[in-house]
């Protein structure tokens, strides 16, 4: 998770960047994306096993009803 959010951090800041013209900053961001999939794989992997597990629990959604005045 923590990975997950120093790459996020990084890809964003790249991302201002590259938007000004640098163009070292667009390849750290083509190479980010790689690396963003791996790292989102192994986190829904273990997303996945913790549900099943019990380690994670869903949050319920609460309906909301509207009434008309």
């Amino acid at each position: 998770m923590h990975q997950l959010e120093q790459l996020l951090t990084s890809l964003t800041k790249d991302m201002i960047k590259a938007h000004r013209g640098n163009k070292t900053a667009a390849q750290r961001i083509r190479t980010g994306t790689i690396k963003l999939e791996k790292i989102g794989k192994v986190f829904r992997k273990e997303s996945v096993r913790a549900e099943k597990t019990g380690k994670f629990k869903k949050k319920r959604s609460v309906k909301v009803c509207y009434r008309k005045p």
